[in-house]
């Protein structure tokens, strides 16, 4: 998902409190996405061995109001990454630098929770929204609630979510049945085609965001449950148990961003360094993979 789509507010979502008694956190990493230089991004297209590493997909998507994204996508059994290059998004999102973050429920209610959370950590109108999917035939699909705690953002935006129960409704969406009352969490939206190949899931992820971006984001991870760390230099490290965020402060030119880092689906013996346009995914050895971005040019 992206930020450019329209916002249609949803009114107030109601809903419990405080996170769970058992420390949980009630939003968790789903899926952070980058816009890259068009050559490291036309090489990730093209790449073959990303094809064999992960689940990897090229896709376009309609969400709401008609507008379409396509996107490079490596999927895991519950966390994905979505990738672009300048200037296949419209306006500022499609600017070399621009990434955002989703952050999303497990659990059916999760999402209001954290929304009631907000304004003790200084959101006072929280924004709402309502995302859709379009599969082809012009009839939009209620996909996922949401919440922003800033529509206004330089180059970086997150965003908590919860799945739709008629998205899971739908057979076009692939998804799996619920474990258990109340599932709308990411392995079930997520298929198992990780199975077949290296990747399987987002250990981590680092970008580089202006100050005013990392100010409105790191209210949304309190209230979602992280663990959130300040960083010498102002910077900060969030934590939902799985997968890490770390964010650093930057002139918008220099926003972006930088590394992934992937736990895999077996361990391996060698280390391999495939290098893709301005970049280098280092596999191995062990279950570990780190994906470091350099930038490029434009």
């Amino acid at each position: 998902m992206i930020m450019m789509f329209a916002v249609v507010l949803t009114g107030v979502v109601a809903g419990g409190t405080t996170a769970h008694a058992d420390g949980r956190p009630l939003l968790y990493f789903n899926h952070a996405y980058g816009v890259l230089d068009r050559e490291t991004a036309d090489a990730i297209e093209d790449s073959a061995y990303l094809r064999e590493f992960a689940d990897f997909q090229v896709r376009t998507t309609t969400g709401a109001d008609g507008q379409t994204w396509t996107g490079r996508y490596l999927m895991g059994r519950e966390t994905y990454v979505e990738l672009f290059g300048v200037g296949d998004l419209a306006g500022p999102d499609g600017t070399l630098g621009a990434a955002g973050l989703g952050v999303s429920a497990e659990r059916a209610g999760d999402l209001a929770r954290a929304v009631d959370r907000l304004p003790s950590f200084g959101v006072a109108e929280p924004v709402l929204f309502q995302q859709t999917r379009d599969f082809g035939d012009g009839v939009p699909v209620p996909w996922f609630d949401a919440v922003f705690t800033d529509t206004r953002y330089d180059a970086f935006g997150a965003w908590g979510m919860e799945y739709r129960p008629e998205y899971f409704a739908d057979p076009r969406g692939d998804t799996e049945p619920a474990s258990g009352p109340g599932d709308v969490g990411r392995e079930r939206y997520l298929s198992d085609a990780y199975a077949g190949h290296l990747m399987r899931d987002v250990t981590s992820v680092r970008l580089g965001v202006t100050a005013a971006d990392l100010a409105d984001t790191v209210p949304l991870l309190r209230a979602g449950g992280f663990s959130v760390r300040t960083l010498p230099g102002g910077g900060v490290v969030a934590d939902d148990g799985m997968t890490r965020v770390r964010l650093d402060p930057v002139p918008r030119e220099d926003a972006g961003l930088r590394h992934i880092g992937f736990a895999l689906d077996r361990s391996v013996a060698e280390r391999h360094v495939e290098r893709i346009g301005n970049s280098a995914l280092v596999v191995g050895p062990g279950a570990g993979a780190s994906w470091t971005f350099t930038g490029g040019a434009e």
